[in-house]
């Protein structure tokens, strides 16, 4: 800064930071002379400490001089990058190896938690016990049916695969292949009426594991693993249980019998 013909007037730019130059800026007095001072006449002018330093100020807070400050974000990234290297350095030096240790202690954590992930799986909420395969509303098989048929037209694959399987069990109870008891459970009526329509056994499991998982286990179903118990359900319809076929046999044999 110099005062020319009683006028303060910025010097060209600093080198160094802002607060390098404020600090220089206000540790010395800006002298100027008057206009004449080319002629040697009168003493020099002495600008006061604390101006100097308020003039500086301003000059260093524009924009100019800070084009090549860092970002904000950049200086949040730096901060957590140096809090982690602190924190690094801290765990290294009480760890056996420095850091060459600390990397292989955290190297068999790692590996340790992923051989209990594949051993274990992905951790899902046990049920406590089986509830019941239906609630207290007594629906028919036809009312599941387009309850089912209403979610997986949303998309809602879970509940459509719910609604399907209650409507199996449903549709078996009104063709008396299983009684109507309260309290049931998918499980109980898949092996109940796997005793009498034994070539969908497996499906018949496997659908209720697949309503189990979505009903208990918090997982969720897909729109192909709806589609297969829809298919199984549709089969169900157009098979004859095998208490049928062997009442027809035996009633056969004996009118065979009786004639012979």
């Amino acid at each position: 800064m110099s005062l020319t013909g009683g006028t303060l007037t910025a010097v060209p730019a600093l080198s160094g930071t802002a607060p390098s130059a404020v600090r220089l800026l206000s540790h010395a007095a800006v002298t100027a002379w008057p206009a004449d001072a080319g002629s040697g006449d009168g003493p020099p002018v002495t600008v006061p400490r604390e101006a100097a330093r308020e003039a500086a100020r301003r000059e260093l807070a524009k924009r100019m001089y800070h084009e090549s400050d860092p970002s904000l974000v950049q200086r949040a990234l730096n901060a957590v990058w140096h809090w982690f290297g602190r924190t690094l350095g801290a765990a290294s030096s009480v760890t056996p190896g420095g850091t060459v240790g600390l990397v292989a202690v955290i190297l068999v954590v790692v590996a340790v938690l992923a051989a209990l992930w594949w051993r274990l799986g992905t951790p899902h909420r046990p049920a406590a016990s089986a509830p019941a395969l239906f609630d207290e509303r007594t629906r028919t098989a036809a009312d599941h049916r387009a309850a089912a048929e209403a979610h997986a037209a949303q998309e809602h694959w879970s509940q459509a695969v719910q609604e399907r399987m209650r409507a199996i069990v449903r549709s078996l109870e009104e063709r008396t292949l299983l009684d109507s008891r309260p309290g049931r459970t998918a499980d109980e009526a898949a092996a109940e009426a796997g005793r009498f329509l034994p070539a969908h056994t497996d499906r018949l499991r496997s659908a209720a594991r697949q309503f189990d998982d979505v009903t208990y286990g918090g997982r969720s179903a897909s729109e192909q693993s709806y589609r297969r118990i829809a298919e199984l359900d549709r089969d169900l319809e157009r098979t004859r249980p095998a208490l049928a076929d062997s009442t027809a046999d035996t009633a056969h044999d004996t009118a065979q019998g009786a004639a012979g």
